[in-house]
């Protein structure tokens, strides 16, 4: 981790001394969507974009600790991008789950450690086909069974925006690093909040998609062989804008083509675009995890936003849940009694 970081520091010194009158600042506040016109446009290089954002993740892991591996390549992979992606030349940073070739995917696990990836997997594989430049890897709870962002071999990742809170997990290193602007998009994974929670505490926006929306072939993980409760990968970044330009990236026809078990269904503009009123059900709690105030009144205003827009919303009260959560979900993670998991 430290040999990376400061090949990091170096490669953006490096690019700072070479282009002075860059002003990163004004780079670093672009929106994902202007950042990505003015690239295509050839009024900012990616050469620019790339090693302003190494600089500032650079910046961000010393009061975070968010960073875990820099993808060296990306620098002669920036010639390669296909100038045409609806991604080319944005930096992209990866949860730590995401195979790239020659480089570690730990989990936090030492029997992973120097067992580098033979290839990308397909969605890092599709990435780079829409232009994108993946730069780094992100920590993640050991074994990435938590809602914390902690693990023997990186240590401890903090919330940017108050260090003695955590960034939540188990994308925790994502949702520091872009919450403290070193990424202007990112990848995680969800099954139980992976996406939801980081963003919510390092105050981003994430999605969480229907399962096997996007591709999760070439992903490590620790369970292997359960089909029960799917993982969902998904975008983080710093608004919904964002989002929605990365899945039209990546729900695409080389995505389709790479990974067959992929429903070769394209982002659908006309929904997302959309206007129609929704029916919009929600709940205060589930009477199995009581909400804090705080927690309550965000469900109460969010509510309100959305009538305010037209939406009808329709109150409803899960049932079951300590089934649902204690016999069907923990129950389908680990149905080997835990076994696997315990082995790793």
């Amino acid at each position: 981790q430290q040999a990376a970081l400061e090949t990091m520091d170096k490669a953006a010194q490096r690019f700072r001394l070479q282009n002075p009158d860059l002003d990163s600042e004004a780079l670093l506040a672009l929106p994902l969507n202007q950042l990505v016109q003015k690239l295509h446009s050839g009024e900012l290089s990616p050469e620019a974009a790339l090693f302003t954002y190494v600089g500032k993740a650079w910046e961000v892991n010393k009061g975070t600790n968010c960073v875990t591996t820099y993808l060296a390549d990306c620098e002669t992979q920036l010639s390669q991008a296909p100038r045409r992606g609806l991604l080319y030349g944005v930096p992209v940073s990866l949860k730590e789950c995401f195979s790239c070739k020659g480089h570690d995917s730990t989990l936090g696990l030492s029997l992973n450690e120097s067992v580098p990836a033979e290839c990308d997997s397909v969605v890092v594989q599709v990435l780079k086909l829409q232009g994108a430049v993946p730069f780094v890897h992100t920590n993640v709870p050991q074994s990435m069974f938590s809602y914390d962002c902690s693990n023997p071999l990186f240590g401890q990742t903090l919330n940017p925006w108050k260090p003695s809170k955590s960034p939540g997990g188990s994308s925790g290193g994502e949702g520091a690093l872009i919450g403290a602007g070193g990424s202007p998009l990112g990848l995680g994974t969800d099954i139980g909040g992976s996406i939801r929670f980081p963003s919510s505490f390092c105050g981003i926006c994430g999605l969480k998609p229907t399962a096997n929306r996007i591709s999760k072939s070439g992903l490590k993980g620790c369970v292997y062989g359960q089909v029960a409760v799917q993982i969902s990968v998904g975008p983080m970044a710093r608004d919904v804008e964002s989002l929605a330009l990365c899945l039209r990236a990546l729900l695409c026809e080389d995505m389709f083509r790479l990974d067959p078990t992929v429903p070769p269904l394209p982002f659908r503009e006309e929904v997302y675009t959309s206007s129609r009123p929704l029916r919009v059900g929600y709940y205060e709690t589930d009477k199995y995890t009581m909400p804090t105030p705080a927690m309550k009144r965000a469900v109460l205003e969010t509510k309100q936003s959305l009538e305010a827009a037209g939406h009808t919303l329709v109150p409803f009260l899960p049932s079951n849940i300590p089934h649902a959560l204690e016999t069907l979900s923990t129950g389908g993670l680990f149905s080997d009694g835990g076994h696997s998991f315990l082995q790793n």
